[in-house]
C-alpha cells in the first residue's frame, strides 16, 4: 500500500496518474495547502521542503522499514523501479526516458508554474513576468510537439516521461497557449486525456487554475507565496 500526499496540482496529479497507470493500490491523504497543512512537523517529516506530492511506501522492495519519498519525478522513478514498468530496462530505452523526465522536471514544470502563478494567482499584472514566461511556456510546448511529430509517445513507448508531463499541459489555458498551434502535441494530449486511468486520476478533482483560486485571501497568499528560509 501506498500513502499519497496529495494536493489537485500537476505534480500532485503527475503522482496519482502514475499509481493509477501502475495498478498499485494506494490511499489519498489530502494536504490543504492554502490551510498551510504542508508546514506541519508530520508532513515536514516526510517532505522536508514542504511540498507535495510525497509519499510512503509501506511494502518496499526486500522488505524492512516504510520508504517515505517527495518530489513527484523521484517518486515516479522509485515506483517504476520497483513494480518494473513504464521505464524501459534497455540502456537506450532508459536513458530516452529519463532525460525527457528530467526535461519535464526541470524546463516545462518550472516554466508553466511560473506563468500559471502570474497569469491567475499574482495580486497585480506584471506585464514583463507574463510575456518572459508565457514566451518561454510557448518555446517549451513546441519542443514537445517537434518531439512528438514522428511518435505516439514522447519516448516512442508510453512511460513515466507521458505521465510528467500530461499535467502540465492540460491547464495550457492559463499557461497562455494555444493547442491548435501545437498540433502533434494537440493530438498526444487527447489521446493521454482520453486513457482510462487519466479519467480515473482526474475524476472528482478540482481546477487549482479556475478563476475562484485568483481570488485567495492576504492569510492564503502569505502561507502558499510568503514563505522564507525560517
Amino acid at each position: 500500500m501506498i500513502d499519497l500526499y496529495f494536493a489537485a496540482t500537476p505534480n500532485g496529479l503527475k503522482a496519482k496518474l502514475f499509481l493509477e497507470e501502475a495498478d498499485i493500490a494506494y490511499r489519498v491523504i489530502p494536504v490543504s495547502l492554502s490551510k498551510g497543512e504542508q508546514l506541519k512537523p508530520e508532513f515536514l517529516a516526510i517532505s522536508p521542503n514542504n511540498k507535495i506530492p510525497a509519499i510512503v511506501d509501506h511494502e518496499p522492495l526486500g522488505g524492512g522499514a516504510p520508504i517515505s519519498l517527495f518530489e513527484s519525478g523521484a517518486i515516479m522513478l522509485y515506483l517504476a523501479e520497483k513494480t518494473g514498468r513504464l521505464i524501459p530496462t534497455d540502456t537506450a530505452g532508459r536513458a530516452e526516458v529519463l532525460q525527457w523526465l528530467f526535461w519535464q522536471m526541470a524546463g516545462l514544470g518550472p516554466m508553466a508554474g511560473q506563468i500559471g502563478h502570474f497569469n491567475v494567482h499574482a495580486p497585480e499584472k506584471v506585464p514583463y513576468a507574463i510575456d518572459r514566461y508565457t514566451r518561454e511556456t510557448s518555446r517549451l510546448y513546441g519542443v514537445l510537439n517537434q518531439r512528438l511529430a514522428d511518435r505516439s509517445f514522447i519516448a516512442g513507448e508510453f512511460s513515466i516521461a507521458d505521465i510528467a508531463c500530461y499535467p502540465w499541459i492540460v491547464p495550457h489555458e492559463a499557461h497562455g497557449q494555444n493547442l491548435d498551434a501545437f498540433p502533434h502535441l494537440k493530438r498526444w494530449f487527447e489521446t493521454m486525456a482520453a486513457r482510462p486511468a487519466t479519467l480515473r486520476a482526474y475524476e472528482g478533482v478540482e481546477n487549482v487554475y479556475a478563476p475562484k483560486h485568483q481570488k485567495l485571501s492576504e492569510e492564503e497568499r502569505r502561507i502558499l507565496f510568503g514563505q522564507g528560509a525560517r
